[in-house]
This record gives structure tokens, sequence and C-alpha cells, in this order.
């Protein structure tokens, strides 16, 4: 028999479907809301609603902006606009803007290829990023995906789609683990390795 009211469990279990929730933190964040006060329920219920209904993709990059716009990062004048850093998600571009040393534009991929798990290019924003780059003025493209298994094939397919463009295509060359994630990287890490990156 359940020690806890049905209600609570199911919040705990919806929690815990957060990325870096496990059941326990989820249990305790669950708890923790019982004892908020409605008007606190109704601000975080709002929240939820209004990043729901304005929040959306950028319609260029793919970054977070307000639905049906262009994201701030689109919109700031004076960063290059001939280099494009390819990413898998929106907290890879946060870790790289953090580092301070990046200063041209985005492409948010939405993930990376993964067949075993039935991800296929056409599950990706690829063809918003060749339509920029067949649009001309984008010089070089760095491909800044995770270097384990699915970020590595990304990268490849990336080539090979962008070989026929003409466009050179780079990579971080060092300073990120090998199979470590960019999101989790210091800021000096990443800045040493866009800096550094070499030809795919």
């Amino acid at each position: 028999m359940p020690l806890l009211p049905e209600p609570l469990e199911r919040l705990a279990a919806e929690l815990g479907r957060l990325p870096g929730v496990g059941p326990k933190t989820a249990q305790r964040l669950a708890l923790h809301l019982v004892g908020w006060s409605s008007d606190a329920s109704r601000r975080l219920e709002q929240a939820i609603a209004d990043v729901r209904q304005g929040v959306g993709r950028c319609v260029t990059c793919g970054f977070i902006a307000p639905a049906g716009e262009l994201c701030a990062l689109c919109r700031q004048a004076g960063r290059d606009d001939g280099l494009v850093c390819v990413v898998a998600g929106v907290t890879d571009v946060l870790a790289i803007e953090r580092s301070g040393g990046f200063r041209g534009r985005y492409h948010v991929l939405g993930g990376t290829l993964s067949p075993i798990d039935g991800v296929g290019p056409e599950a990706l924003n690829l063809d918003r990023l060749l339509d920029r780059v067949r649009q001309g003025g984008v010089r070089e493209v760095i491909v800044a995906t995770d270097a384990d298994v699915e970020g590595e094939a990304t990268a490849a397919y990336l080539a090979e789609r962008l070989a026929e463009l003409g466009v050179p295509l780079t990579r971080p060359a060092h300073g990120l683990p090998v199979g470590g994630e960019l999101a989790y990287a210091d800021e000096r890490t990443v800045a040493h390795a866009i800096s550094g990156r070499l030809p795919v």
C-alpha cells in the first residue's frame, strides 16, 4: 500500500521525467510543492502555461525564441554571419556563449543521429541548415556536436552533405574529452576547443 496519496505520487512521477531529476529528488520536490500557497502554485502553473504558449524555436537557427520569431542571438548585431556553429541542443549554445569565445551564428539540430534510437536525418533540423548555406555568405561551418558515437556520426553526415556545397567544415579540436558532453564543460575548456578547431 503506497504511503503517499495517489495525486502526490503522480506529481512525483511527472517531476521525475525532468532531466537530472531522480526518484528521490522528484519526491522531495513534490512534497515541497504540497506546502506551497495557492498563489505560489498558480504562479508556477501560469509560468508553465506561458512557456508552452509563448516560447518556441527560432525560425532561423532553432534556438529558443518567442514563438514564431527570431531568437536574441539571431537579432544580435555585430556577429559574424559567415561563421555558423552547429550544435545538438540549446544547452550547447548556452555553454559556448558562456565561454565568450565565439562571435558567429548558431544552428541547433535538436539532437544527433542515432539509428539505434530511430533518430535519422529527417528528425533533425538539417534542411534549414543546408538552406542557410545554399543562400550564400557562409564561409565555415563548425560542427560542435559531442565527441561521442552519435556526435561523430552527425559530424560525418554533415561533412558529406556540406561537401557538395563547397563550404569548409571544422570540429572543435581539443579540450573536450572524448565521450564528454559539451553542455557540462567549463567555459575555458569550451573557448579553447572552439579557438583550436581543425578541418574535418
